[in-house]
């Protein structure tokens, strides 16, 4: 088979360690992948010895071949020539790929393991024929992992390989399986170079039954993902913010007609608070931290807010069960990192949860926002944010974070700013109450699921209106002659969202008057 006829699609790389494969037949392990629509196998064994893996090679050709699928044996080109394949795939501390080359000859097909930009330029560069971009996320069986690259890192990979003129084929590989692979092939996708696959390991080879496990990952690989973020195929999107301001109406119309469910999984402090503003704008919360209960509720037709305001190993747990569960249902995710640089725990939750899934919105103050970014010496106090950047540091950085994650990220501050890496706009109405009350910020997250639920083709429109929404309440709250500090004004705070939302639904935008959202260029 001509390397370019490879369909790279669904790339399965085997492990028959008993952890991974049972006591069940590598071969028939592979024959069944195939049949799910495994395009290219990697025999990938580091413990058996070259007589053995002669032998497995063997085997697992005589399936390769009845299939017509390429087999390539991993870093042994020793083995690939015993067994007759169509190739190897090489690592950065294997043979050196022009040596691969002149033993295996013009029409072997050779990948290669990258994990920097100068190692994928310089396999380009050699002549192979694919690039295998990793690790994305840690795994076990990359016990040895020098390089955790995440989606950004394969992104900033392929577009350097596309801008050098390289046309050469891509997959990636690391962690990757059911429930995070259309999400790693969006958000890895560059503006002018996709990967052409996944490779992937124990989900399929541990799988009980790797026929179906490969039929579903090929669908989900092949199917367009359901993230909504503007491309040129999109329609026409709104970019003046008096176009956008004009649209709020609409999403809180919405809210007002659908009620969507607004699944909290917040701290314990602010529940009562989330609930009660859930039902002021409209929608219908749950205040459920219990991960296996996301399974049902994201049916439902509502969202997700993951407030960290509490960190602890069942807690983690929990955001991660239920965080999968709501990408797999396509589904809006809200993500509050409260105190995201507090403690080393916390900043390692961040990772975590940001490798976990899809995050449609992430809404942080600026502390927060620096942390996931990744700003490891940034210490917060609690939940609190000094300002240690300028207006436009902080535009950029948000602008950075929403283009690198594909998400819309607001930052809350006296002025917020807000981006989904196109557009960014910031807000300046609110009033200084909200930052003397417990929770405003985290409940901020819960209005914003709200909107995002009903107005999930455009997030950063639905984010804006929510936003909208609850500051310009704060402020018609904070302006009322029986409001005399933070005690009085939670309670007309809660009033002038319904208000408004009435207001809004009964043909009276007055309130929109008071808007001060403007784009940042």
């Amino acid at each position: 088979m001509a390397a370019r006829d490879v369909d790279y699609s669904l790339y399965l790389v085997t492990d028959s360690t008993p952890a991974i494969l049972g006591d069940r037949d590598i071969a028939w392990a592979v024959e069944e992948a195939i049949k799910g629509g495994v395009g290219c196998v990697q025999l990938r064994d580091k413990t058996s010895d070259t007589a053995q893996l002669v032998a497995i090679g063997r085997r697992l050709r005589n399936v390769t071949l009845r299939y017509g699928v390429p087999l390539l044996i991993n870093d042994r080109v020793d083995v690939a020539l015993a067994v007759g394949c169509e190739g190897v795939h090489i690592g950065q501390d294997d043979m050196e790929l022009s040596t691969a080359r002149h033993l295996l000859g013009p029409r072997a097909i050779i990948g290669v393991t990258v994990s920097t930009v100068a190692q994928a330029l310089r396999a380009c560069e050699g002549g192979a024929d694919y690039l295998g971009i990793g690790t994305v996320y840690a795994t076990p069986t990359k016990t040895n992992t020098k390089d955790i690259i995440g989606t950004a890192g394969v992104r900033n990979i392929l577009q350097e390989v596309a801008h050098a003129g390289h046309t050469v084929r891509t997959v990636c590989i690391g962690g990757i399986n059911e429930s995070n692979v259309a999400r790693v092939l969006f958000q890895s996708a560059a503006p002018s170079k996709s990967l052409d696959g996944v490779a992937l390991v124990s989900a399929i080879m541990a799988a009980p039954d790797p026929e179906a496990a490969a039929h579903k990952l090929l669908h989900l690989v092949k199917r367009p993902p359901h993230f909504g973020w503007p491309t040129a195929e999109s329609p026409p999107w709104p970019v003046d913010a008096l176009q956008i301001v004009a649209l709020a109406a609409d999403t809180i119309t919405a809210i007002h007609k659908t009620t969507p469910l607004s699944h909290n999984m917040t701290n314990l402090v602010v529940q009562n608070f989330a609930a009660n503003l859930a039902l002021a704008v409209g929608a219908s919360p749950i205040m459920s931290s219990y991960g296996q209960e996301a399974a049902d509720l994201c049916k439902l037709g509502g969202s997700l807010v993951i407030n960290m305001g509490t960190v602890t190993p069942d807690g983690l747990a929990n955001y991660l069960e239920a965080l999968r569960a709501y990408n797999q249902a396509g589904r809006p995710v809200v993500f509050d990192p409260v105190g995201a640089g507090a403690t080393a725990v916390r900043r390692a939750a961040v990772k975590t949860i940001m490798a976990g899934g899809y995050l449609d919105v992430i809404k942080g103050n600026e502390g927060e926002i620096l942390t996931v970014f990744g700003d490891e010496k940034l210490q917060q106090r609690g939940v609190d944010s000094s300002s240690t950047l300028n207006t436009e540091q902080k535009a950029e950085l948000v602008q950075k974070l929403a283009a690198r994650e594909k998400t819309v990220v607001i930052m809350t501050g006296p002025t917020d700013f807000i981006s989904d890496g196109q557009r960014t706009f910031s807000l300046e109405n609110g009033h200084r109450y909200l930052g003397e009350v417990t929770g405003t910020g985290c409940v901020l997250g819960t209005a914003i699921s709200a909107a995002v639920a009903v107005g999930s083709e455009d997030k950063i429109v639905a984010a804006i209106a929510a936003m909208l929404h609850f500051e310009i309440a704060a402020e018609v709250a904070a302006s009322r002659s029986d409001v005399r500090g933070p005690g009085t004004f939670v309670a007309a705070f809660l009033d002038e969202l319904y208000n408004i939302r009435q207001a809004t639904v009964g043909g009276d935008l007055a309130w929109l008057q008071g808007a001060k959202l403007s784009r940042v260029p």
